[in-house]
């Protein structure tokens, strides 16, 4: 069946409804729908610029109580491989950031059931007493474990974060926003309703997140079209998301069987959210899990923004994503796709558009 109407419906400026999606997704019509995705995009950022922030992931800690059967990253507390960074090595780690032009660093862990909620507001000021930068950290699975550990309320967690200098939230965690497939992959994760809950009393307190989705672990079309359904509602009442991160499991060292997903899935899955999603404005692609060349087509199917050069990234990578990206051959990949790069802050903000030939004299991606 063609989705022709639908697409159309769209470009008309009428929002999709969740069978739409549905149709959307048994189509294989892909480059058709990458190409209505394209045109949507362009009436947000009708320039041809592609940002980036220069950022880097700190995983303060690896252990974690929720047990995610698609985690390769976590260790179960008690467990020997399990650490918590002391605080001189983040403050070395967010030194190294600023040395290479870094604004933003985001910060993850697992669900530590001993630390306190004054572990993560005592390192938060700490950090901006020695530091110009952007702490777009904790997700909600983190934010719910200290208030259930502290015994306040979400509302008292997140402001007492805001207030010793948390800046925004990363929107990790949201897998796909439905029970059936949540209790599948990670039973003690939290239903979808507390994820949204959360990312709304984000803003609530004044502050932004980002909404993601991922793709892969045997959900249906419907359950997909819900998790966008579900998003849209929470940005037409919250304003909460600046942007939206979609991406696709990957299995390998995990304890869990999934898709592989292909490119043109991922891409598929890309462009229907972003004709979906009317009321968010940027898109982020998700080089980290696809790999550089599909990341540089992303940009034509509805991402302005190309996420962060990623100087450390523990969690993907342990599951076998391994594609590490400087910010040179981040420039020459959006050049490629015929775009201006511009690096930008984690408002999305534009901080500097980079001339035709001007590089940068450093490798921004840096191991452990």
């Amino acid at each position: 069946m063609s989705v022709d109407h639908i697409l159309h419906r769209a470009l008309q400026g009428e929002r999709l409804s969740v069978e739409d999606a549905v149709q959307l997704y048994e189509s294989d019509e892909v480059e058709k729908i990458g190409s209505v995705a394209n045109e949507i995009m362009k009436r947000w950022h009708p320039e041809p610029v592609t940002t980036f922030v220069i950022g880097r992931n700190v995983n303060y800690s690896n252990l974690c109580d929720t047990y995610c059967r698609f985690c390769a990253f976590y260790r179960p507390p008690g467990h020997e491989e399990g650490y918590v960074l002391d605080n001189e090595e983040i403050f070395q780690k967010v030194l190294e950031t600023k040395d290479v032009g870094g604004t933003e660093i985001l910060m993850q862990g697992g669900t530590h059931p001993d630390l306190p909620l004054s572990y993560y507001t005592n390192l938060l000021k700490e950090i901006k007493k020695r530091f110009d930068i952007t702490m777009h950290s904790f997700s909600p699975a983190e934010i719910w474990k200290m208030v259930e550990v502290s015994g306040l309320s979400l509302e008292e967690v997140l402001t007492e974060l805001k207030e010793a200098g948390l800046d925004s939230v990363p929107g990790g965690g949201a897998e796909i926003l439905d029970d059936r497939t949540r209790k599948k992959i990670s039973r003690m994760k939290g239903s979808w309703q507390e994820w949204i809950e959360c990312m709304k009393m984000v803003r609530k307190v004044g502050m932004h997140g980002t909404a993601t989705m991922v793709i892969g672990f045997g959900e249906t079309y419907e359950e997909r079209a819900l998790h966008l359904q579900r998003v849209r509602d929470a940005q037409d009442e919250a304003e909460c998301f600046l942007a939206f991160i979609p991406w696709t499991f990957q299995p390998d060292n995990t304890n869990m069987k999934g898709e592989k997903i292909t490119p043109e899935g991922y891409l598929k899955n890309l462009a229907i959210a972003r004709i979906f999603l009317d009321n968010i404005p940027n898109f982020q692609s998700s080089w980290v899990t696809m790999g550089a060349e599909t990341g540089k087509r992303s940009l034509s199917f509805g991402c302005n923004d190309f996420g962060s050069t990623m100087m450390e990234e523990n969690v993907v990578s342990a599951a076998g994503a391994t594609h590490k990206v400087n910010t040179n051959l981040i420039l020459r990949l959006i050049r490629e796709a015929g775009k201006i790069p511009a690096q930008r802050d984690t408002k999305y903000n534009t901080l500097h558009v980079f001339d035709q030939e001007e590089n940068v004299d450093k490798d921004f991606v840096m191991q452990n």
